[in-house]
């Protein structure tokens, strides 16, 4: 029994996520991860009001939260609320990239305080003249320490109620920060992030990193919890409200300066672990310059890489690249190996473990047929992913080598190596549908995931610690609460 987190404010509406759906009995299932919440009389009402409009009574606004809470649901800030002047500090660090910031500001405006952070760039003067000409204040380090250090000195003595953090290559919009700051308007978000979109695409890399950039987290809201949907989201632009900031750094600095990269999910994470609640919220776009060509875009991926060791360091439960349920895990390795008996046997014993877990709750087990089988082929794609990141040598031998003592068996050997080569960049390229041809973003998602699978196996090397390569096993299928009239949760 744990208790119950403060309801959403009145005024909120919520909208339910994409994959939510309502069984037979009024139970919900869904979320990230997924689970099934079973509801009381008193629930489903609350469920009514909340389908028909915002938060007006308290058990509405209970339930809101578990609903937002769990990934259910998403808030919607009230739309006719009179908006405020907010006290904002944008905080924007700089290396070079001149033309980029001025740019930059020129889209900020002068509507709210702004301090640029010279991170040791060759031309100090340049980067000087242009923060004077948007009436910037300009603090500066005479060699280069990191995004993490830079954002650190632009935030000392920032006493603004909200800091805003803004990469000097994006473009914001107008309003972006009103936009997310009604978010705030729940006193348990300490966060929000827009999605970072690129500025241009005049380039096959650019039109890739246009369908699966890596800062690109999609289009559709979340909470941000590590292993989930959204697991973190990038400070090349994030609100946050500065009390947040000064609960994390009752240890250590805002951003780690020893991270040179990863320092943003290292203070999401942080956010997440106090408390605090981050929202990702898509309506709000903000561009953002992508890499010139395919080696400037695989090296970033290869350096993005290179942060998982550091971050498992510091917070080593999230950090399995590849979560496995028994036998969906079962059922996939059997279809690679060509064992349809045992691939049905694991499909049957996923079936019966997900309908006698919600039975035995009280549930119908309506949806545990297609769940089970959903979750056969996640699990497949997840190891194609896991296999290219992390073995592409191997897969790359299996494709190849000669050896075999049947032909049956050779060419079974290469079709289970290909199908997790190029399943989930074919699976991503129907999903997304990229403006570039299959087969070009087919290679492109099988490189990047190589480069930055490469950065990881550096990380590892280096930090002596195999934690980001080590799979995690989930023993439970389906995670099961019920909202009491206490106010609690029985799990």
């Amino acid at each position: 029994m744990t208790a119950s987190p403060a309801p959403l404010p009145a005024g909120f509406a919520v909208e339910m996520d994409q994959d939510t759906r309502q069984l037979s009995d009024g139970s919900l299932f869904g979320g990230s991860p997924a689970r099934l919440l079973r509801l009381t009389p008193a629930g489903h009402q609350a469920l009514a009001e909340l389908r028909e409009g915002p938060v007006r009574s308290a058990a509405a606004a209970v339930l809101a939260r578990r609903l937002t809470d769990a990934g259910l649901a998403h808030p919607r800030p009230p739309a006719d609320a009179p908006r405020q002047p907010l006290s904002v500090t944008v905080i924007i660090p700089v290396r070079d990239r001149a033309a980029m910031l001025d740019r930059c500001l020129s889209a900020v405006g002068q509507s709210y305080s702004v301090v640029v952070v010279d991170d040791g760039s060759a031309d100090p003067g340049t980067i000087k003249s242009i923060a004077a000409s948007h009436c910037a204040e300009l603090r500066r380090h005479d060699s280069c320490a990191g995004p993490a250090a830079a954002r650190n000195t632009g935030l000392a003595g920032v006493s603004t109620d909200l800091v805003a953090f803004l990469d000097s290559d994006c473009v914001s919009p107008d309003d972006w920060i009103e936009d997310l700051a009604s978010h705030l308007a729940d006193p348990l978000v300490g966060a929000v992030a827009p999605r970072i979109v690129p500025t241009s695409c005049s380039t096959s890399a650019g039109y890739y990193e246009q369908a699966a950039g890596s800062l690109d987290l999609g289009d559709r809201p979340a909470r941000v919890v590590p292993a989930t949907r959204v697991a973190y989201v990038p400070t090349a632009a994030l609100l946050v409200r500065r009390g947040a900031l000064d609960e994390v750094t009752r240890t250590r600095q805002v951003f780690d300066p020893d991270l040179r990269y990863g320092e943003d999910v290292d203070l999401v994470w942080r956010l997440h672990e106090a408390g605090w609640r981050t929202r990702y919220e898509p309506a709000v776009q903000v561009p953002h310059e992508v890499p010139a060509d395919w080696p400037a875009l695989l090296r970033r991926r290869f350096r993005y890489g290179t942060s998982a060791a550091p971050l498992a360091r510091r917070h080593p439960a999230n950090m399995a690249p590849l979560v496995l349920q028994p036998w969906p895990t079962v059922t996939a390795l059997a279809m690679l190996a060509r064992k349809p008996a045992i691939a049905a046997t694991g499909l049957a014993a996923t079936w019966l473990d997900l309908a006698t877990t919600v039975r035995r709750a009280g549930v119908p087990a309506d949806g545990a047929v297609p769940a089970s089988i959903t979750s056969a082929r996640q699990t497949w794609l997840g190891i194609g992913r896991f296999a290219t990141q992390f073995a592409a040598p191997v897969l790359a031998l299996a494709l190849v080598k000669p050896g075999g003592a049947t032909r049956a068996q050779r060419w079974g050997r290469r079709a289970a190596a290909a199908s997790l080569l190029l399943g989930p960049p074919l699976t991503a390229c129907a999903q997304r549908k990229p403006e570039m041809n299959p087969a070009a973003f087919t290679l492109a998602h099988v490189a990047d995931d190589v480069c930055y699978g490469a950065g990881v196996w550096a990380s590892c090397l280096r930090e002596r610690t195999a934690r980001p390569l080590r799979p995690a096993i989930a023993w439970r299928p389906i995670p099961i609460s019920r909202p009491q009239a206490s106010g609690k949760d029985q799990d």
